[in-house]
């Protein structure tokens, strides 16, 4: 279904002249495997070699272009010495420096007597003006080609400026000139050129300033990605609510009833988020609402009294976690309340077998389970149900959009309510939630107490163990996770291994791992023990991040803190500090540490907001890396740059807003390039959600 005229874009980086297999392997690593790929992948800083003085007005410390004959050759005496060119012009003398040089590859190249344009770095030792190692030495007639500025491009192992710059340049080639999608009284205002005409000079940048996300150039690029995710959710959105949805209007007992055996009042804001809710179910329009909370502001109970709602209406509900441990935890707290109402309630997950899941599936099938607990086994296609009314999403930025609409499939206008854990700033939310109403929890409940939170040196570890050792005779459980060291549960786990090793040797029986990597019912086991049995101090990866709940855990160690987002370190400090007891947080780091690091855990000492923190962290790293690992309900943007973009997605979604008031099929000249800009920037399942016009 993508537009022919995007197909040259499309096609592998090995179709470049001079991509050969070795190449392509390493640009697929640097940047993706599709010409695409490569046209995305934007220059970060740049050489100017438009400086080009007499030898005599030469300035060292400078890259400069200078057209030269070459006077002779002085060969190395020996391995440790330089090879040294000598060269002049009408005002001078300069010496190339070579070390570990081949001669006769540089007579070939500089032939005593001729003229050459030579480029790089000017240096002078003493009295001497010389360049070692030039980067450029050419024929006279290429001088213009030299005397340029060059890009500079983010590199990886193996892969070296000249050959990629020559590969984007043959994507870029290959880039066609596309039917302009924006508004033109904007692009008017706005003084852009036209998309091709921008891409092709955000990789030649004339000076520093077109390299920042606010020149002309980038500002242009970036609103087109912006606007291609803002219509893409608008689309979604349109797909949810065109379909009938149904009006849930339960009598209330249960609700009453639930109120009633709640150990705690509810707080003032998530009263008004349940109403919200209710509202929303209430209505014959489908629902798609957000519940955001800080960690431990109780979403969970918020989610509760909606599926009360509809399973007083003989309806089903159902609520899907990302992970085992979590959807166990929500069966653990739910299960003693729905029994106390008469509720029945069951729990649906990957590891269930057999005639055990068989009964699960009837029970679900005939309505018998009446609430239902599960992880991302709840959407697949075996899974039907009697009559589902409610589904609700746990941690959503764990999941794609389209996961969340194959259960909303799953019943008759199936009303939608997403929870997550993680706050999100404002320009995020619009980006990854822009088709939902959002409910916002700011309160914790009463009796929670603040975290403590210290930071430490990794130098003073003893020390941190001997405390440990203070706290566990005292009864306390302790949390200890270990460094991020990279994306991947190799290195993770090889490092709570060690550490697991070393405090088992001190603590024995009383030390227990977890990774992500375990089997599920090794891990329940292992929680099991650390939540009511023998295990009292927990070595874990980022696995227990989100749900985890151990209220009689008190003291969190996060090992290497400072490789660790802020978002992320948040999350893991939610882990403690659940109940009433003083709970005290350890950011363990390696110093010296560089000023991120050192603002972030500045920021983890002073704030326990989980809004401000998200706020801070999309300033400090970006909304690319926000959330540490990629999740994938969070969309990932080639060029826009959400700490310096906001007012662009502000007004891209408006602008997507008015389209499709206008034209909901996009079939007008505007709306057929709007979707050839859908697939450019891979938001192309959206189009399947496009009415036929």
């Amino acid at each position: 279904m993508r537009p022919e005229i995007l197909f040259p874009l499309f096609t592998p980086v090995s179709t470049l002249q001079g991509v050969g297999p070795r190449l392509s392997v390493l640009y697929e690593k640097l940047a993706g495997s599709r010409v695409l790929d490569l046209c995305w992948h934007l220059p970060v800083g740049m050489i100017d070699r438009r400086y080009a003085p007499t030898l005599a007005d030469a300035l060292p410390d400078r890259v400069a272009t200078l057209k030269v004959t070459v006077s002779r050759h002085s060969p190395a005496p020996n391995r440790r010495s330089p090879y040294r060119v000598f060269c002049h012009d009408a005002t001078g003398e300069i010496q190339l420096v070579f070390f570990h040089a081949r001669a006769d590859y540089l007579m070939k190249l500089l032939p005593p007597g001729e003229v050459r344009i030579i480029s790089g770095k000017l240096e002078r030792f003493g009295e001497t003006l010389q360049m070692a190692h030039p980067d450029h030495m050419v024929p006279l007639e290429e001088e213009a080609e030299v005397k340029t500025v060059e890009p500079v491009y983010p590199l990886s192992a193996g892969v070296t400026l000249k050959p990629l710059t020559k590969a984007i340049r043959g994507a870029l080639a290959l880039t066609p000139a596309l039917p302009e999608w924006l508004d033109p009284a904007h692009k008017a205002r706005e003084q852009w050129q036209i998309w091709r005409d921008c891409l092709e000079q955000a990789h030649h940048p004339r000076s520093d300033d077109e390299l920042t996300p606010f020149s002309p150039i980038r500002k242009r690029l970036a609103y087109d990605e912006l606007l291609a995710n803002q219509l893409a959710i608008s689309l979604v959105r349109q797909q949810q609510t065109a379909a009938k949805g149904r009006a849930t209007k339960g009598k209330g007992h249960l609700r009453e009833q639930m109120l009633d055996i709640l150990p705690f009042t509810l707080t003032g804001s998530q009263d008004q988020a349940i109403k919200e809710v209710i509202t929303d179910m209430e209505s014959s329009d489908r629902m798609l609402r957000l519940v955001q909370g800080d960690v431990g502001s109780g979403k969970t109970a918020v989610a509760l009294f909606p599926m009360l709602a509809a399973i007083e209406t003989g309806a089903q509900a159902a609520i899907m976690a990302p992970t085992e441990i979590l959807a166990r935890q929500h069966y653990n707290t739910l299960q003693p309340f729905a029994e106390k109402l008469g509720v029945t309630i069951t729990i649906l997950t990957g590891r269930d077998k057999g005639k055990a899941r068989s009964a699960i599936l009837e029970n679900i099938a005939t309505g018998k389970a009446q609430m239902v607990i599960g992880t991302h086994a709840l959407f697949q296609d075996e899974i039907i149900f009697h009559n589902l009314a409610l589904a609700v999403i746990d941690e959503q930025h764990r999941f794609g959009v389209h996961q969340r609409l194959s259960l909303a499939k799953k019943g008759a206008g199936v009303d939608m309510l997403v929870m997550t854990a993680t706050p999100i700033p404002r320009t995020l939310m619009l980006t990854a939630y822009g088709d939902m109403a959002v409910s916002r929890l700011t309160e914790k409940p009463a009796g929670r107490q603040p975290v403590d939170t210290r930071t430490v040196p990794l130098d003073k570890i003893a020390d941190v163990i001997n405390g440990v050792a203070r706290s566990l005779d005292q009864g306390t459980k302790v949390y200890w996770v270990c460094p991020l060291v990279e994306e991947s549960d190799k290195s993770d786990l090889a490092a709570a291994e060690a550490r697991f090793r070393e405090l088992e040797e001190r603590f024995g029986k009383r030390v227990g791992l977890i990774h992500g990597r375990m089997k599920g019912p090794e891990k329940d086991a292992v929680m099991e023990q650390f939540s009511k049995g023998s295990i009292d101090l927990l070595i874990a990866t980022t696995v227990i991040e989100v749900g985890v709940d151990v209220p009689q855990a008190t003291i969190m160690i996060i090992e290497h803190a400072e490789r660790f987002g802020l978002a992320q370190l948040h999350q893991l400090r939610g882990r403690i500090g659940r109940g009433s007891e003083k709970s005290t947080c350890i950011l363990l780091y390696q110093g010296p540490l560089g000023e991120t690091s050192k603002a972030r855990l500045k920021i983890m000492r002073e704030s326990d907001d989980g809004f401000v923190i998200a706020e801070e962290d999309l300033r400090l790293r970006g909304a690319g890396e926000m959330l540490g690992t990629r999740q994938s309900g969070l969309p990932e943007f080639r060029v826009a740059d959400l700490a310096c973009h906001g007012d662009l997605l502000a007004t891209a979604r408006d602008d997507a807003s008015l389209i499709m008031e206008k034209d909901p099929t996009l079939q007008s000249d505007r709306g057929k390039a709007l979707r050839v800009l859908l697939y450019l920037f891979e938001r192309d399942t959206a189009v399947t959600y496009l009415k036929s016009g």
